[in-house]
């Protein structure tokens, strides 16, 4: 058996949440930068639903309270760390000038360290 995905396995409603979170939000929650949601997925800077509570954590996908806006990049630097996790480390690549060069392949791996 593969790894089921939690976020589609209401399809309908997760794609009903990811509609409403990009119409009420413009700005990513964790850098706090603007959101072009006129980009395609799977780009750096392209919208994506990250959830309060990650889903691997027990959070909902489909429940908006939990959902808010972020940049990809953003997201995948987060993975299923916390918020404030993320923003220092956010934070710390825009100081160092690293953020402004991140590439789609090169996207960094991080991971929760509570494996």
């Amino acid at each position: 058996m593969g790894s089921r995905n939690n976020r589609r396995s209401n399809g309908w409603r997760r794609d009903q949440v990811t509609a409403r979170v990009k119409a009420a939000y413009d700005t990513c929650h964790l850098c706090g930068q603007p959101v072009d949601k006129t980009l395609p997925a799977g780009l750096p800077g392209s919208p994506e639903v990250d959830e309060l509570v990650p889903v691997s954590r027990g959070g909902s996908a489909t429940d908006f309270s939990n959902c808010f806006l972020a940049h990809r990049w953003c997201n995948r630097i987060r993975s299923n760390h916390t918020v404030e996790w993320a923003r220092e480390r956010i934070r710390q690549l825009q100081q160092t000038g690293r953020a402004e060069d991140i590439r789609s392949t090169s996207l960094p791996l991080e991971t929760s360290g509570d494996w």
